[in-house]
């Protein structure tokens, strides 16, 4: 089923201008953990109406931005929401680093130490297991513009997953240079991308001794569970970070203006550490103690701008949960696409109280087959709070195609339930 949903951001006159939150907090422009050459102000807009694919009005009292590459940030725009619990005051970004000289540090890293020898659980043993996995990406547009992110070795012959907005100014005939941590360097090609999930798998050839990352279990998260990132931020290649894991199921909004041409946005059902993410991080991973990835890091949330530049990290960064990144991978690489569950409703924030409200029905989708009606008020999925249209966007998208789901809702002042089966949409 076709579903043609409103953007709840009007397409961006750059790369990488952000919108405004609609919440009434000002954004800066986001860069999924990508640096880029050049900063860049926020522009301002305010939410739509949801998509009938899943996405929402943008709700939260924070920015979301995603990191990329280093020296000069520029972001793509990104907006957090759904967090609950008081005004942060704080922009979401998700970015790449520039090319600006964020940082008069030299970027060589040292060698690896063996890690048999390091203390099990220790952070340590940890960074020795996970960095041979890392990559940092550099992309340049045909245009001459790029940026820098990172990414993971998912497999010996060259495949390598990052965040979509690391590698979308490469997509029409720009380049990709990838550098690993024992030295060697390839280029790279597109294998797929989807940026509905802000994810991206790409093909490196002619390099040798490549090391997967060991994939793990979002699922099995805590919070308060030590976890450790991964990548170049600022350009600084080999970084490792902790942290805990301060929150999950966090609804998160990012969204950019695509160098392809589309506008694009991604609500996530994200991880939120406060291990510190900056520009240059995107795409990089999240890892628990057994060294094992658990997430794709994607967005931070800063204070703002000053100078001109953006800040860093504030302790709030939001990787894309495994679980839901290695689904869209497998698709990527073996169709070049992704596919996406499917509710078939526009959607916005509840007038009373918590939840989302359901808007425009489309004929013959789940939502119209479950007995759902427009102005009914979604609580809950399972067992999950449903707090804002942005939660359920997130809860939906996180779910596969063909699940099977039950939703309760309340209509006419009465509250009931309905099992859903989720519909498919193509990225």
């Amino acid at each position: 089923m076709t579903e043609t949903p409103s953007n709840p951001f009007a397409p961006e006159p750059t790369r990488d201008a952000a919108p405004a939150d609609p919440y009434g907090q000002p954004t800066i422009p986001l860069n999924p953990w990508y640096v880029t050459p050049a900063a860049e102000p926020a522009a301002t807009g305010t939410a739509g109406a949801a998509s009938a694919a899943g996405s929402t009005s943008a709700a939260g009292p924070a920015t979301t931005t995603r990191p990329r590459r280093t020296v000069a940030l520029v972001v793509a725009a990104a907006l957090l929401s759904g967090i609950t619990g008081g005004s942060l005051g704080a922009a979401v970004v998700a970015h790449r680093d520039s090319t600006s000289a964020a940082a008069d540090v030299s970027t060589s890293t040292s060698g690896v130490v063996n890690p048999v020898s390091l203390p099990t659980g220790s952070i340590e043993k940890v960074a020795a297991l996970v960095l041979p996995s890392v990559v940092s990406i550099q992309e340049r547009s045909t245009d001459g513009s790029g940026g820098t992110g990172s990414g993971i070795v998912l497999s010996s012959d060259g495949l390598i997953l990052t965040n979509n907005h690391v590698v979308a100014g490469a997509a029409n005939g720009g380049q990709l240079t990838v550098n690993f941590q024992d030295g060697q360097t390839a280029s790279a090609t597109i294998v797929g991308r989807d940026p509905s999930s802000d994810l991206a798998v790409i093909r490196v050839t002619g390099v040798t001794g490549l090391v997967p990352a060991t994939l793990g279990k979002s699922a099995n998260l805590h919070v308060g569970q030590t976890v450790v990132a991964v990548g170049s931020p600022l350009g600084l290649s080999g970084t490792v970070t902790s942290g805990i894991v301060s929150a999950l199921d966090r609804p998160v909004r990012t969204g950019s203006a695509d160098p392809t041409g589309s506008s694009d946005v991604s609500v996530l059902n994200a991880i939120q550490t406060d291990a510190a993410i900056n520009p240059g991080n995107s795409g990089g991973p999240l890892v628990d103690l057994s060294g094992a990835v658990v997430g794709i890091n994607s967005a931070i949330a800063s204070l703002g701008t000053s100078s001109g530049t953006q800040s860093g990290s504030i302790g709030l960064g939001f990787s894309i949960p495994i679980d839901q990144a290695k689904r869209i991978a497998d698709e990527l690489i073996a169709n070049g696409k992704a596919t996406h569950a499917q509710l078939g409703v526009s959607v916005g924030d509840a007038t009373t109280g918590d939840g989302a409200l359901l808007g425009t029905i489309t004929p013959g989708g789940a939502a119209d087959r479950a007995g759902l009606k427009s102005g009914d008020v979604v609580t809950k999925v399972g067992s999950r709070l449903i707090e804002s249209a942005d939660a359920l966007v997130a809860t939906i998208r996180s779910s596969s195609p063909g699940a099977s789901i039950t939703l309760t809702y309340v209509r006419g002042g009465q509250t009931a339930t309905a099992t859903v089966v989720l519909g498919e949409a193509s990225s």
